[in-house]
């Protein structure tokens, strides 16, 4: 058992709206004022024949560029603070103990180690719209999208949320031409099986469904993907027998269309149980939804898995897609 102590949930609570204000936009007001304020007064200035007013506007806009490119520079850093910041209390760890599959994500990682653009779908429900976050800053695919461009700050990277709070499988098979194939991905990470668990749906019937739907993504360009299974949480495990059914239903699947499976009720009972962090320091008080610190470590533990399938590709280690990787659980 760990020796983690659980922290002040008022004190973390307060942690996001610090970190807001690292996200606000900069304002480009006092750049101008301060260019305005370096450009020479009529009778400061040197006589005609040594500063023309062209080489005076240069000056002053060079003086500009070079306010603005400081605090864009300085921006990047407060993000980057605000994203740490979250984890200064109670650090994002890796689970220890066995293992669980990853797919490999050799299409993704591919396309970050060239230094190509990158689409990432990330397709749900409420837990991936982001509900329980304090800001659409903090849900999964902005944290991740943040961690990604923190690692590869040249790449374009396209994060899109098709999140809709309630659906399950049946409702998201409707939008998934739209919403994902027909956006041309390079990976879709998609999150299932919670609201089919509350609602009492046939677990098979899930699987099914989502087997299908893998099937689709695949035959229409190849694009990685990744499943995500239900979180551990309050509302969820007063229905064991069900949501258990359904974890093992979807790693099923994973295993066998040759996909990616980020095991989310392992990750966040481990948390609690072997990390003696208590459970309503990473869900809400609805028993459900995850907080910002649950999205924030959900999406680090999701990037590092990205980000290591792009060491791979660069070291050379080019794994076929259909041949299962492990990562340490």
């Amino acid at each position: 058992m760990s020796s983690l102590r659980p922290f002040c949930l008022t004190a973390w609570l307060a942690a996001p709206a610090a970190a807001l204000l690292l996200l606000t936009p900069v304002s480009l007001a006092p750049v101008q004022a301060q260019a305005t304020q370096a450009t020479p007064a009529p009778q400061q200035a040197a006589s005609p024949a040594s500063t023309s007013p062209s080489q005076t506007t240069v000056a002053a806009t060079s003086h500009e560029q070079r306010g603005v490119t400081a605090r864009a520079i300085d921006k990047v850093k407060q993000v980057a603070k605000s994203a740490g910041d979250i984890f200064s209390r109670v650090p994002c760890l890796t689970p220890k103990g066995g293992s669980k599959t990853m797919g490999s994500l050799p299409h993704v990682a591919g396309k970050l180690a060239a230094g190509k653009p990158v689409v990432i779908v990330a397709f749900g429900s409420s837990s991936t719209a982001g509900y329980g976050a304090s800001s659409p800053d903090f849900n999964y695919p902005n944290r991740l999208a943040a961690q990604l461009r923190r690692q590869y700050p040249t790449a374009d990277i396209t994060v899109i949320n098709a999140g809709v709070g309630g659906e399950d499988a049946p409702e998201m098979m409707k939008r998934l031409q739209k919403e994902v194939i027909d956006v041309h991905p390079d990976i879709v990470i998609w999150q299932v099986g919670t609201n089919a668990v509350l609602r009492n749906l046939d677990p098979g019937d899930t699987a099914k469904m989502v087997e299908d739907g893998i099937s689709r993504i695949q035959a229409a360009g190849g694009a990685d993907i990744v499943l995500v299974d239900p979180q551990y949480s309050p509302a969820v495990n007063q229905r064991k027998e069900s949501a258990g059914k359904i974890v093992h239903l979807l790693g099923k699947v994973a295993e066998l269309r040759h996909v990616g499976i980020f095991p989310r009720f392992e990750v966040m009972r481990d948390w609690h149980e072997n990390q003696s962090i208590p459970v309503e320091s990473f869900v809400i008080a609805d028993g459900l939804h995850m907080n910002d610190w649950g999205y924030a470590c959900f999406a680090q533990l999701l990037g590092d898995d990205i980000i290591r399938s792009v060491g791979q590709i660069k070291l050379g280690v080019n794994v076929p897609a259909d041949v299962r990787t492990y990562r340490p659980m």
